[in-house]
């Protein structure tokens, strides 16, 4: 099995406010409380994009740009060539995944249907498509690398982890994944339970880095459960929402130890991947 380096991680949800702060709780020492989260305000984004985002995106690109981030401060600083873009010091890849998309965008549309003209707002459908995320972090970053955008119901996470893997490895190149899904609104939050937002990023790297977090070895799919935490509030969470299924990952490469984690992935089969420091 190839390897794959974790050079850094964004988190956020409920209680867990960024990476570092979130150690505590990922490595056991303390339990899990799901506290409000603060408000995140997009900053990244010249100001009359960032009026018009969603949760959704803002959530996206604070998970990305914390990882970027972290990234970046365990590097020695790079001096941009003339006329490259601001952020080619640090640029990757990109997947996106997310089970639905931006869900408040939806349910605004539906509702504008409803009423006698269909008063669709322009802005609001160019927001509808999947990878409007994907978009805005370029308009951020002014990064021009691929990116995808990818969405697998319940499994969404590791299909979203997997599509980053095959990439990092055919490209030889750092891939950011960011996973996110936040709470629908009424109606569709009857069809459709996701009980708490969160986001996650990982950026990954096929070639070793003297700071990264931890080595990975993706292995093949094979029947069995996957990982459940101990906390239960914490289980609670990673039920609840399909990006938190990354949380048994999060949870081994904070502890900084050898260890074996079972994804859930489609059909009753685990994506079991090796963790090591």
């Amino acid at each position: 099995m190839k390897p794959l380096h974790v050079e850094a991680v964004g988190l956020m949800a409920p209680g867990l406010t960024g990476w570092a702060a979130s150690q505590a709780v990922l490595t056991g020492q303390q339990p899990y409380f799901a506290a409000p989260m603060p408000a995140v305000l997009a900053t990244l984004l010249p100001a009359n994009e960032r009026r018009r985002v969603t949760p959704t995106v803002k959530l996206a690109l604070q998970v990305a740009h914390e990882a970027m981030e972290q990234a970046k401060s365990s590097q020695p600083p790079v001096v941009p060539k003339e006329g490259s873009s601001r952020e080619d010091s640090s640029a990757a890849r990109t997947v996106f995944a997310s089970s639905g998309g931006d869900s408040e965008i939806v349910d605004k549309i539906c509702l504008a249907l409803l009423e006698p003209d269909r008063p669709v707002s322009p802005t609001h459908f160019h927001q509808s498509v999947h990878n409007t995320p994907a978009g805005y972090w370029a308009i951020a970053t002014g990064c021009v690398q691929p990116s995808l955008s990818v969405s697998a119901y319940d499994n969404t996470f590791v299909a979203g982890f997997r599509e980053a893997a095959a990439l990092a490895w055919a490209e030889s190149a750092r891939v950011l994944l960011v996973a996110y899904d936040l709470p629908l609104l009424f109606p569709l939050a009857e069809r459709r339970a996701i009980g708490a937002p969160f986001g996650v990023a990982l950026l990954l790297n096929p070639a070793p880095t003297v700071d990264r977090l931890a080595t990975l070895r993706l292995g093949r799919s094979a029947t069995g459960s996957a990982d459940r935490l101990d906390d239960r509030a914490l289980e609670h969470l990673r039920t609840g929402n399909p990006a938190a299924r990354a949380l048994p990952l999060l949870c081994a490469i904070a502890r900084r130890a050898v260890g074996l984690v079972a994804l859930p992935a489609e059909d009753e089969t685990v994506l079991p991947v090796e963790v090591a420091p």
